[in-house]
């Protein structure tokens, strides 16, 4: 039955993750009704899906639970705790248990759940912890749909991006045995499709099913056809027999921005060959399957189309200056400061800065840079302002450049300096009442390769201090707007 004529509301539990990021927008699309829920609804807003309900929720709260699950027949559960650290296959437990519960309590027809393929003598955390999460869920009395994904080929894919970053930036690639290894690739759309239709169906409750792409590879046959698919001189790869996965995973920090904890434990699982049996699946639900380099060419022509975002978003392609080769995961840092003043006072200073009024803080810190990269003949010095006080998408303010305009809410610029990457900078304000407000500065760095993080590293002293004083600095401007 399409989507379109399927009345019943589906859930798609984190969906500010990888594969819910592009779930929504396939499910929409195809007619379906849809609730998205995770930790912070606020930045679901900001993806603007049309005619979803936004809810916020999180699993490790199971009082938070009954609201999102109320009225959901299909219910997709996207999340995990990879990115928490050390014991977050724990934490997926937990939040596996309490969300089979509530799902129960709710009524719910069938969880969907995207598991991974899991080899017979898997010792890996993340890959045990998935194999785990799907047993925790299984124990509920609501029937399972569990689709087991080896790699998945598309912007955003962890896995995807290692790669990508290393055939980039690493021309000759030391590396340990793991790059023999197999494993049968899945293309980002062909998997989306499984999700659609699969949990819909009568024959796939209490089922696990793998999915898997028409092809196996080695680790080093993908790298060497998404090099040739980016134009790139495939790399020089190096197996070390002394080099094992887990060595290798510490210097990762230096040679992908892919979030240290995310990559270290995918790379640490890689020692495994990986098989699938994806034949149930795809006679249950028919397609084309892509190759993997039809795949690679899917996901590059995937970011050049994407829409053009006022704000920053993780992996958004204007702000990464329209760059394939630029990191599609990004370095953080920041700084956040309550204030007591509304936030239209807030704004007010916010709106005002640069050109005649600077940086409100370590303002020798911000002439430093500006000096560096007119030395090297970017536009450093040219500094100024279309207006004192007013800002609005466009305008040049020093070397920064608006693209995102939200009055009393938001402001978002992109880095206009010499540097191997590109970066935003994003103001965040919170009402917390009528006469308090929290500010948040966030820098974002996608980086071009290792010279990129070596650049963010560098200037990793600075931003320990330097977010956390301009936020202070403006807070403090606007209190005393008020001020007899």
């Amino acid at each position: 039955m399409p989507l379109s004529q399927d009345p019943r509301r589906r859930l798609v539990f984190g969906a500010s993750g990888y594969i819910g990021t592009y779930l929504v927008p396939r499910l929409l699309a195809a007619g379906a009704v849809v609730r998205v829920s995770s930790r912070q609804p606020r930045g679901l807003e900001a993806r603007n899906w049309p005619g979803v309900e936004i809810v916020g929720a999180d699993a490790l709260d199971p009082d938070s639970l009954p609201a999102v699950l109320a009225g959901v027949s299909i219910a997709y559960y996207l999340v995990h705790s990879m990115g928490a650290g050390k014991h977050f296959g724990r934490l997926d437990l937990d939040a596996a248990a309490n969300f089979a519960a509530a799902a129960a309590q709710a009524g719910v027809e069938r969880i969907c759940y995207l598991g991974g393929l899991v080899p017979e003598d898997a010792t890996s955390e993340h890959i045990v912890s998935r194999r785990d999460t799907g047993q925790v869920l299984r124990q509920g009395t609501v029937p399972v749909t569990e689709i087991r994904a080896g790699i998945i080929v598309g912007p955003g894919s962890a896995a995807f991006e290692v790669m990508r970053d290393l055939v980039y930036h690493l021309p000759v690639m030391i590396t340990p045995r793991w790059v023999t290894a197999k494993s049968p690739p899945v293309a980002l759309d062909n998997l989306l499709e499984y999700l659609m239709m699969a949990p819909g169906l009568p024959e796939t409750a209490n089922r696990i099913l793998d999915a898997a792409g028409p092809e196996e590879l080695t680790y080093a046959q993908m790298m060497r056809i998404l090099a040739e698919a980016a134009g790139r001189r495939p790399p020089w790869i190096i197996p070390v027999p002394v080099l094992s996965p887990k060595l290798s995973a510490y210097w990762l920090r230096f040679v992908t921005a892919v979030p240290t904890n995310v990559a270290r434990a995918l790379i640490e699982g890689l020692k495994h060959d990986f098989t699938a049996h994806p034949e149930e699946l795809r006679r249950l639900v028919p397609q084309r399957l892509l190759s993997f380099r039809e795949s690679v060419d899917a996901a590059f022509a995937a970011e050049r189309n994407a829409t053009v975002l006022a704000r920053w978003t993780e992996g958004a392609f204007n702000m990464r200056k329209g760059r394939i080769d630029y990191a599609y995961y990004a370095k953080r840092a920041g700084g956040s400061t309550i204030a007591a003043a509304p936030a239209a006072d807030v704004w007010a200073v916010v709106s005002a800065i640069g050109g005649d009024n600077r940086y409100y803080a370590l303002n020798t810190l911000w002439t430093i840079r500006e000096i560096m990269d007119w030395l090297v003949g970017g536009r450093g010095l040219a500094r100024g302002r279309r207006h004192p006080s007013e800002v609005r998408v466009g305008d040049r303010i020093d070397s920064w450049e608006v693209i995102g305009v939200e009055p009393e809410r938001r402001l978002t610029m992109t880095f206009g300096m010499r540097a191997p990457g590109a970066g935003v900078l994003e103001f965040d304000l919170e009402p917390l009442s009528p006469e308090r407000t929290r500010l948040t500065a966030t820098a974002y760095w996608h980086p071009a390769g290792v010279w990129g993080l070596l650049y963010w590293l560098a200037m990793a002293p600075g931003h320990a201090v330097i977010f956390d004083a301009l936020t202070g600095a403006i807070c403090r401007r606007a209190e005393a707007r008020n001020r007899p």
